[in-house]
């Protein structure tokens, strides 16, 4: 083993490109898709290392073409979320005993891989299989992952840096073990970054893991793997499989050697993973390790000082960037009625000129939703809408599903600030809007904070400082990450730290050391160096006479 107390190369967020007409990087993105359209791609499972293939096909399509298919991926069963596990576990022993800087060391390989050779590929396979249009797709799924790659090496280092204090004679040290066990990484369709995040967090710390992606990020999760490889990542320490949510449900949460889940996605799923977990509490070596980053139903205050221009921009990038399929878009605003005919005039004037079609042209703005039942889904909210008392159609809500799962920017008012489209996560290129009377601003921060259950993402948009701080402190619980005079997304990592509270998550925080807090298992080592020989302490003398 090498010696030394090695310093890791000082993480920078990685530089986005910007993809300007003529650009290099533009050209080569663009060469990279036509290229990836052209091949169906046959993407195994990999337990253990190795591929594994079977008959049971699933097919691979983008979300704005849906009748184009871009390959297949192997489905799998009980039988390989056990070969799975049982992978993970015979690469424990020796992962967990490797040097810290070695794995340092693969993963500050795999986001020089991302960032030169594989970026492009990494962005086409997002743009592609996730539809999300060139600028999206580059500070997600190369800048993000590249950043959570760096600066979770980094945090690693600080974590082994911490150290007890010693007393005369003593040496106290505290070794930062992995959990006894496998960790479940259960990723979202939504940002290829967090699909990347969720299992090598949990792999730099010395844990194994398995990896189910979500059916709809298969694609570019497949990318990730490949990397992942050639980065050096041993067979069996990332195993990546596609079962159903139950089957691996029924497999993973009886298993004895279960450690941990890393989890993003729904609230409604996650609670019932909770609630699994603590049916089957008897049944583990150790208490699991629970994160997850849950729902949202993320905010957008405006004050009557705010700058009417930049609300209205913070709102329709906050709302419809990616469709409104964050995590922390902007579903709900608040605006007042001084500004109310001002504000809607510019909203509507940006919405106009957003285009909307596939990723390929990158014109587009908007691009398709996930799939058809996020679509229906969308779809059957906008039309109860159009016909609901309360309730205007400021702006769109048209809808087809005959080439891609396209679902136009919608713009609702209401009447009613708890109205459910006010509450319920939706999921996709949706805004309600609640206009409030100018007099009543603190009242209505106490609507804010007491609609719905979620606690994720928040801003407020002020000149008026002291607005700004009676809205901080209102909202105190309402968001875990709280923006001022900016859109409530675009999280950077090291920068602001993401997650939330409530029906949001556990706030285990992304991007900070918090996390990979989550993924050890402290032991506290005390050494003696010169140990009594007598059991008896001075108090016990005779006095003196």
């Amino acid at each position: 083993m090498l010696k030394g107390f090695f310093n890791i190369p000082t993480p920078i967020n990685e530089p986005i490109k910007q993809y300007a007409a003529g650009s290099t990087e533009r050209k080569e993105l663009q060469e990279t898709l036509k290229q990836m359209r052209s091949v169906e791609v046959d993407v195994p499972m990999y337990i253990g290392g190795k591929e594994i293939r079977n008959n049971a096909l699933a097919r691979l399509s983008p979300p704005h073409d849906h009748k184009h298919t871009l390959g297949h991926y192997h489905k799998s069963d009980k039988t390989h979320i056990s070969q799975a596990i049982d992978a993970a576990l015979a690469a424990r022993k020796q992962w967990a005993a490797l040097a810290w800087e070695q794995r340092a060391a693969i993963f500050l390989k795999a986001a020089e891989l991302i960032a030169g050779p594989y970026r492009a590929k990494m962005n086409a396979a997002t743009m592609l299989g996730q539809s999300k249009n060139a600028f999206q797709a580059e500070i997600d799924s190369a800048c993000e992952i590249i950043d959570f790659l760096r600066f979770n090496v980094s945090f690693m280092a600080d974590i082994y840096k911490e150290q007890p204090i010693s007393s005369a004679g003593v040496w106290n040290r505290m070794e930062w073990r992995p959990l006894e066990g496998f960790v479940y990484a259960l990723t979202p369709f939504n940002f290829t970054a967090i699909a990347g995040n969720l299992p090598t967090s949990c792999a730099m710390m010395g844990n194994v893991v398995v990896w189910k992606p979500s059916n709809t990020q298969i694609y570019s999760a497949n990318v990730l793997m490949e990397i992942f490889t050639k980065a050096g990542v041993p067979a069996g320490v990332i195993n990546l499989i596609y079962p159903s949510g139950p089957d691996a449900a029924d497999v993973i949460f009886q298993h004895p050697d279960f450690a941990g889940i890393h989890f993003t996605g729904s609230t409604g799923v996650f609670q019932d993973i909770w609630q699994k977990i603590g049916n089957n509490i008897h049944k583990y070596k150790s208490y699991p390790r629970i994160v997850g980053e849950t729902g949202g139903k993320d905010f957008i205050f405006i004050h009557p000082s705010a700058d009417v221009k930049q609300s209205s921009v913070a709102v329709s990038r906050g709302a419809f960037e990616y469709q409104g399929q964050k995590c922390s878009a902007c579903s709900r605003a608040y605006v007042p009625k001084s500004m109310w005919e001002n504000f809607k005039t510019d909203l509507i004037s940006d919405l106009k000129t957003m285009k909307m079609g596939g990723t390929e042209d990158f014109t587009n703005f908007i691009n398709a939703v996930i799939d058809e039942k996020s679509f229906d889904k969308l779809k059957s909210h906008i039309d109860k809408a159009k016909t609901d008392k309360g309730v205007e159609l400021v702006y769109g809500g048209n809808c087809d599903k005959s080439v891609g799962y396209f679902i136009e920017p919608t713009v609702l008012k209401v009447e009613d600030p708890f109205y459910v489209t006010m509450c319920e996560e939706l999921f996709g290129p949706v805004l309600t809007i609640y206009v409030y009377d100018d007099a009543k601003f603190e009242e209505t921060l106490d609507i804010v904070d007491k609609t719905g259950i979620y606690a994720l993402t928040g801003a407020i948009i002020a000149n008026d400082r002291y607005a700004i701080d009676v809205a901080t402190q209102r909202l105190n619980n309402a968001a875990g990450n709280f923006y001022i005079n900016d859109k409530c997304t675009g999280a950077v990592v090291g920068q602001q730290p993401f997650g939330g509270a409530r029906g949001s998550g556990t706030n285990d925080k992304a991007g900070h050391k918090i996390n990979l807090l989550r993924w050890v298992n402290p032991r506290t080592i005390k050494e003696t160096f010169v140990p009594p020989s007598d059991y008896r302490y001075p108090f016990l003398q005779a006095d003196i006479k």
